[in-house]
């Protein structure tokens, strides 16, 4: 709709222009750092009129100072900003950044609201400085003298020019809504948006996104770094009559998904420069004890570290570019399925592989890998992350304990005695074959409590009082009972044991071994009631 310059003052007359407020938010907390001023024109028959119908005519009629001067008033005496630290932030017209007196008219408001400057951020629009940078840097020179921040507002739509980005002595960077809005859609977008970043981000500035609409866009920017975000996520523009709500608002009902090597264990500085980061990165990698590696959707190495370049005896440089077939081709084939499967989206953890000996007379390697699909910001997978262990001496030891495993129950199962373990519950836990060719009862009914079973019933009180005497007070066992035999008849076995202590005294288990009497019965002078021990 077109205004005239009549119904603008008119407006001003009465009133009808307001401030509203939308939030600004910090990613990495979801806490609230403050609110972005905006223009809002309260028409008393048409409603609320967007700034795109009417800052236009306000600056052609040559009214826009006194529409920054009428909402900055408004502003800085909303009762909910004066109580809080929280900063603004305010678009200024490319004609205002020309006048010398744009800082003492933001002064003057300042003070007469009881606002410190040092909490206000003049947002400049890089097509304010283009025609005449000199002029601009002296006007920003002044504000920054103030205590005012400056922000570069739509940076990367118009000129995008270095130039204009170091003249001012800026403290924020501002990522235009139409390059977040793409970072969903495409590659590109995010490209975009993730090289803006880090530009700010390398030259020390905040980095702000505007046109946050969705989880997924702020957790994206969250990731590439971006510091900032303000959006219809967190709230559409409110009058300063709602500020006091979401000033007390717990911070949750912003926050995003934080990826776990963000968390607060993690050794990463989240607050470093990228290039801090990268080294941190290197550092960590550099120094894992495995090899690691990533590869492309080529199968190219795109880094790795020195572990694995040892592991693979190649120098780590002659890996970059090149792929796993060209570099270890023997063990490739092996590989390259688990390879493939990831790159499909599959998560392969735990593969072990044999890699033969490179040298005549040089052993081979026991690896156990594993392969994680690597994604971008919006979940399509770009990469293989691979972590390669070398087990091979723990192959060779598990290999030595199962051949003397094999040999020592070898041994036991020659010998004609029942070697045996009981628990702290006095339950066997083991126990030699023997005793299923004494008794008939196999090894599995004999666990636990099972082989009470295979015991005389006249025996099995004297038999368990002992144990008890053992486990309790850490005596040795000495007992005779009497056990039924395959065929039926009972034969006398003489059991023997002695407990193992724990760090504290306590018995934690119970070594013995049991053996058949001879003669079926025990020895003269004793009874049955004489052989408890």
């Amino acid at each position: 709709m077109l205004f005239d310059e009549t119904e603008v003052r008119r407006a001003f007359a009465e009133g009808e222009f307001v401030p509203f407020f939308q939030p600004l938010i910090e990613l990495r907390t979801g806490q609230l750092a403050g609110f972005e001023v905006l223009a809002r024109w309260n028409h008393g028959q048409l409603g609320e009129v967007p700034p795109d119908d009417f800052i236009p005519i306000v600056e052609r009629v040559g009214l826009i100072d006194n529409l920054t001067q009428t909402i900055l008033q408004q502003a800085f005496a909303v009762p909910a900003l004066a109580d809080s630290s929280l900063s603004l932030s305010i678009n200024t017209s490319p004609c205002q950044l020309m006048d010398f007196k744009l800082p003492e008219r933001f002064a003057a408001a300042a003070e007469e609201g009881g606002f410190s400057l040092d909490r206000l951020t003049i947002e400049i629009t890089e097509s304010a400085i283009v025609d005449d940078l000199f002029r601009a840097a002296a006007v920003a020179g002044e504000l920054k003298v103030l205590g005012c921040k400056l922000a570069l507002d739509d940076y990367g739509t118009g000129y995008s020019s270095l130039k204009h980005l170091l003249a001012l002595p800026f403290d924020e960077l501002k990522v235009d809504r139409s390059f977040v809005s793409l970072m969903t859609r495409n590659r590109e977008g995010r490209k975009i948006v993730a090289s803006v970043v880090g530009l700010g981000q390398s030259l020390g500035l905040t980095t702000t996104a505007e046109g946050v609409e969705t989880r997924q866009q702020a957790d994206m920017l969250f990731q590439m770094g971006c510091e900032q975000g303000q959006g219809w996520l967190y709230s559409k523009p409110v009058p300063g009559s709602e500020l006091a709500r979401m000033i007390s608002a717990p911070p949750q009902e912003f926050s995003v998904c934080l990826p776990s090597l963000t968390t607060e264990s993690s050794i990463l500085n989240s607050d470093a420069l990228p290039g801090q980061r990268l080294a941190q990165l290197q550092a960590v990698y550099d120094g894992a004890p495995v090899g690691l590696c990533l590869l492309d959707r080529k199968l190219r190495y795109v880094s790795l570290n020195r572990r694995l370049a040892q592991m693979n005896g190649v120098p780590l440089a002659a890996h970059l570019g090149r792929t796993p077939a060209e570099v270890i081709p023997h063990t490739f084939p092996q590989v390259e399925g688990f390879i493939r499967r990831a790159l499909r989206g599959e998560p392969v953890l735990g593969v072990e592989i044999r890699k033969p000996g490179t040298e005549e007379g040089k052993r081979g390697q026991t690896l156990m890998i594993s392969y994680q699909p690597v994604r971008d910001e919006a979940g399509e997978v770009w990469g293989v992350s691979v972590a390669v262990m070398d087990i091979t001496e723990r192959k060779l030891m598990e290999d030595a304990l199962r051949e003397t495993e094999t040999h020592h129950r070898n041994m036991v199962n020659l010998i004609p005695h029942v070697p045996w373990v009981l628990n702290a519950k006095g339950e066997i836990t083991e126990a030699s074959p023997r005793w299923q060719a004494l008794t008939g009862q196999t090894l599995e009914e004999a666990l636990g409590a099972g082989w009470l079973k295979a015991l005389h019933p006249d025996d099995v009180a004297t038999t368990m009082e002992s144990i008890q005497d053992s486990l309790l007070h850490g005596k040795q066992i000495d007992v005779k009972y009497r056990v039924k035999k395959v065929d039926g008849g009972w034969i006398w076995i003489w059991s023997r044991g002695s407990p193992h202590f724990g760090p504290f005294g306590e018995v934690v288990c119970i070594y013995g071994v049991a053996e058949e009497l001879q003669g079926n019965e025990p020895q003269q002078g004793q009874d049955q009631d004489s052989t408890r021990g």
